[in-house]
């Protein structure tokens, strides 16, 4: 009986052991065949000036700071709706286009850090030449001459978005 019991034992101990390399080897295959820093291109769904989802991939435009959707400029002593034009303004240069996206890095909430194009257009500098987003360590020279043209945001009086977003304890 002890016999028996024994080698029932050890049978189970491999059926276990094996099962766990199994699943070992699927969470790797998983990991290695989903690099979550990948290129992503397809038609793209713009969620506000500097940030879309392409092919379900949640995507920011590295380099840039847009306003925020709800972010309120001030512009020939007016408040306009300056977030939801910036939003507007990715929207018509994207134009139902294919977006490519060059996945740069993973940001702290997933989502894709990239640069973005369609056609010859790279999305993410034209943003900010056309004055409705500004330059976050990249485009400096674009941010530079929009406002010298009084572009965009510049044309009037706005809140830089990050600045927006802390006094509204809102997190990017």
């Amino acid at each position: 009986m002890f016999r028996a019991f024994s080698r029932k034992s050890k049978f189970s101990f491999l059926n276990i052991a094996a099962l766990g390399a199994f699943i070992v080897l699927l969470i790797l295959n998983n990991y290695l065949t989903n690099d979550p820093i990948s290129d992503v291109e397809g038609r793209a769904k713009v969620i506000d000036g500097d940030s879309l989802v392409v092919n379900g991939r949640e995507v920011r435009l590295q380099g840039i700071d847009a306003p925020e959707g709800r972010q309120m400029c001030r512009r020939n002593n007016r408040e306009w709706a300056c977030g939801r034009e910036s939003r507007n303004v990715l929207r018509r240069l994207i134009g139902g286009k294919s977006v490519s996206c060059e996945a740069l890095d993973i940001d702290k909430h997933d989502r894709l850090l990239a640069l973005c194009r369609v056609g010859g257009v790279e999305l993410n500098r034209e943003m900010v030449a056309l004055g409705f987003a500004l330059s976050y360590g990249r485009f400096r020279n674009e941010e530079r001459a929009a406002k010298a043209s009084r572009r965009g945001m510049w044309a009037g009086e706005f809140e830089r978005p990050r600045d927006w977003r802390r006094q509204r304890n809102i997190g990017r």
